[in-house]
């Protein structure tokens, strides 16, 4: 892995020095001896390069020094500077010239790169431990999915079979209600009819000569039963007393209450007694 940042750093150092001290030299070498110009070539790349070993034993010991770094970086630009300014006095090729003239700056780029790697590189034990814990996170990350998943599929189900189960008590319900309503409109009709109300009335006992009960509905709706402490504490009434209530209530508006009217209003007014022996005294008042 270290070779992957390395390699191309020394390549690219490589490269440029060898391209700075040529350009030196030809540059140079019209204007003042040849020797001269070669020592000055080998003056910027030999700098350069010491800097950059000066660099990286700093590095290799974990330690940075601005001042070295600020060197390095100025014979990277010098030697930048001579290619660019050979490429602009340069008669011929000068687009070519000028196209390699970044190599040096690239060279300390790619130095600085490796560094970087070097700073955060870590063991292969290490990098074992983070891909471990890392599949754990996944594991445990796609198990919980799965759990999620899991539960609301069971949550639909459960919900799925109460709304059915809903349903068909609804519908049970309505069919009850249904037939429950069909049997009173059947018992009002016989009720009403004249000549099936003569039939059921003949079946009934006559309480007072001459006089026809009225046969009544059974009474068909919400009833609240009453405390048992509540009705012995209530002194039971005596057939002339409860035959007085009755009387009373059933005449107290015009035309004479019904039964079932009758039947409310004494309940409401606090009253107790049996349905047989109210059904009887309103017979008997009737």
């Amino acid at each position: 892995m270290r070779a992957k940042t390395v390699l191309p750093a020394v390549a690219m150092t490589a490269v440029s020095m060898v391209l700075t001290l040529a350009v030196v030299v030809m540059w140079l070498g019209t204007a003042v001896p040849w020797p001269v110009a070669l020592v000055v070539g080998l003056g910027i790349d030999g700098g350069w390069l010491a800097t950059l070993a000066y660099e990286r034993r700093l590095a290799a010991q974990g330690d940075h020094n601005r001042a070295v770094t600020a060197v390095g970086w100025s014979f990277g630009v010098l030697a930048a500077g001579v290619l660019v300014a050979h490429a602009l006095t340069a008669e011929e090729s000068a687009g070519a010239w000028l196209a390699v003239a970044w190599l040096p700056i690239a060279a300390k780029a790619l130095w600085l790169v490796h560094s970087m790697w070097e700073r955060t590189a870590l063991t292969p034990v290490a990098l074992d431990a983070i891909r471990g814990i890392q599949q754990e996170a996944r594991d445990e990350a796609a198990v919980a999915r799965a759990r999620l998943r899991a539960e609301a599929a069971t949550e639909e189900t459960r919900l799925t079979a109460v709304t059915e189960a809903g349903a068909r008590v609804a519908r049970v319900q309505a069919k009850t209600a249904q037939a429950l309503a069909g049997a009173w409109s059947t018992l009002e009709t016989a009720r009403a009819g004249e000549e099936t109300g003569r039939a059921l009335t003949c079946v009934t006992a006559r309480v007072t000569p001459g006089v026809t009960p009225r046969w009544e509905l059974p009474v068909w709706g919400p009833s609240e039963p009453l405390a048992a402490r509540s009705l012995e504490s209530a002194p039971a009434l005596t057939d002339e007393a409860l035959d007085v209530i009755v009387d009373e209530i059933r005449t107290s508006e015009t035309p004479a209450l019904s039964y079932r009217e009758m039947a409310a209003r004494f309940r409401a007014a606090g009253h107790s007694a049996s349905e047989v022996r109210l059904r009887a005294a309103w017979k008997r008042v009737a």
